[in-house]
């Protein structure tokens, strides 16, 4: 879980540079402060499990084991990038590995991932899905619609909300009369409860027992995973919004450095494994910029392929 945080830390870091060059263009929304969330839960599934995610996806994407090279090749808009560079930042997406999106709508994965979670179900397969969303998707209407059918219908899904405390610049207190997420959640008659998503292992902990719990035919859980954002919104968002100090007492419980204390108090790593660690991911994100600097653009003339039916 420690290499998967400083995979995803380091790669999003290495992105505000390259934005800054205007390498990669477009929206960028970062997930930093976040990676505890993506590290525990998705190394917590199968191969044959489903994912559904946000437009803050390149977390989910890398631990979920989409190739860094392909994701980074997707943020420069190549051919060799997950979505075969249409998607961009927002819309990483890999069939192969169940990964269905990157969505920039709010709310907008809730619907898709009840129709796959009924698909397994009617199928008789022990698949979960995993659908990832903010507090902002909460407070959207899909939310509820989607929390009543998978209940009603008993579906093996797993809605893990990523309540990082802010919908853009609303605060969460501003946004909803109950902040207690979780709580709200389980009016819908499923398992639900909240997780320190600052810290891997608790996620990691959580997590198991919610997949279990779902594939044993307990039905939908809810997980509201308590995270915050170092970042703002967006490259765009002034971020004027938030208290310097909250900024700075969010930081102090960073999940990176929380969980490489608690390997060497229990001389799991030292110093040293760690720099490797970290030259190791250096190495891996230069060489997807390489890959990806290199790669073809895609020719004017294949804009209208996937968007109108190839002659016959």
């Amino acid at each position: 879980m420690l290499q998967q945080m400083l995979r995803i830390r380091s790669f999003e870091e290495r992105c505000v540079q390259l934005y800054s060059a205007e390498k990669i263009r477009g929206f960028l929304h970062l997930y930093i402060g976040e990676e505890a969330v993506a590290a525990g839960l998705l190394g917590e599934l199968g191969a044959d499990d489903a994912v559904v995610s946000t437009y803050r996806e390149h977390g989910h994407a890398l631990a979920r084991g989409i190739p860094m090279a392909a994701v980074m090749a997707e943020m420069f808009g190549r051919t060799t990038g997950c979505s075969g560079g249409r998607g961009g930042s927002m819309h990483l997406f890999d069939a192969g590995r169940r990964f269905y999106g990157g969505n920039a709508i709010v709310a907008g994965g809730l619907p898709l991932a009840v129709g796959i979670a009924l698909a397994d179900a009617m199928a008789g397969t022990p698949r979960v899905t995993v659908c990832l969303f903010g507090d902002g998707a909460f407070a959207e209407g899909e939310f509820h619609e989607c929390a009543n059918l998978a209940a009603l219908w008993h579906l093996p899904l797993l809605f893990a909300c990523e309540n990082n405390r802010y919908a853009m610049g609303t605060a969460l207190r501003r946004e909803h009369a109950n902040t207690d997420l979780a709580l709200r959640a389980a009016g819908y008659g499923m398992a639900a409860w909240p997780v320190d998503g600052m810290d891997a292992d608790a996620v990691a902990t959580a997590s198991q027992r919610a997949i279990q719990m779902i594939r044993g035919g307990a039905g939908p859980c809810f997980l509201e995973f308590r995270t915050y954002r170092f970042r703002a919104h967006s490259l765009y968002d002034a971020d004027r919004y938030r208290d310097k100090t909250e900024i700075d007492q969010w930081k102090a419980r960073d999940p990176i450095p929380r969980l490489a204390a608690q390997l060497r108090a229990a001389e799991l790593i030292d110093d040293h494994r760690y720099a490797e660690l970290q030259a190791s991911i250096d190495a891996e994100i230069d060489a997807a910029i390489t890959a990806a600097e290199n790669a073809p653009e895609e020719p004017v003339t294949d804009l209208t392929r996937h968007v109108y039916a190839e002659r016959i």
